[in-house]
């Protein structure tokens, strides 16, 4: 019997450490599943969609001149980055989309490692805004942002390093908006 039981653990050990090495794997990754908000284009009068990964990043980079100092930080910010993935869709009619596609990208950001640091909701406009930080350790590995209006949805999601203090810098690159994340006075978060 002794025998049988070590046999069974032999098998058996090598399946379960491949099994936790890859939800470890997925749990640190940063990435959001994006992919069913695809069914809302069709709904969308507008949509903007960018799914650069790490290697369209480095050639993106690429084209950023050195010599213009807002390129070259730029270009240093994304060097280091795994992914920036964007989905904008701007419709005609208040609720061409639903709570539960939103619901889905929340869910995703309630596993260990996402911390929400903003949350911003008026009543009054209907707007919904959510920043999300993903950490490992102490290092922010990634970020999403969810950003809801009646008319308009807009999901971002950067993967990889992130300096916080330079993060403003990719508002308006890379099809990111301008969300107002600049920081002006002592490091006070602008209005």
């Amino acid at each position: 019997m002794r025998s049988i039981v070590l046999a069974m653990t032999r098998s058996v050990a090598p399946i379960l450490l491949v099994m936790f090495c890859a939800i470890q794997g997925g749990a640190q990754d940063a990435r959001l599943e994006i992919s069913q908000l695809d069914k809302l284009a069709s709904r969308a009068a507008q949509t903007v969609e960018v799914s650069l990964d790490e290697r369209l990043l480095r050639i993106a980079a690429k084209f950023l001149r050195s010599e213009d100092p807002d390129e070259a930080r730029i270009k240093e910010l994304v060097a280091g980055l795994k992914g920036v993935y964007v989905r904008v869709f701007e419709f005609e009619n208040s609720g061409e989309y639903l709570a539960a596609d939103i619901e889905a990208l929340r869910s995703q950001l309630q596993v260990p490692g996402w911390t929400k640091i903003v949350g911003v909701r008026s009543k009054r406009d209907g707007q919904n805004v959510e920043v999300y930080l993903k950490y490992q350790g102490d290092n922010v590995s990634g970020l999403a942002i969810l950003a809801a209006e009646p008319k308009e949805l807009t999901v971002v999601n950067i993967v990889g390093p992130i300096d916080l203090e330079k993060l403003s810098q990719l508002e308006g690159q890379f099809g990111i908006p301008k969300l107002g994340l600049e920081k002006s006075g002592k490091g006070k978060p602008r209005n």
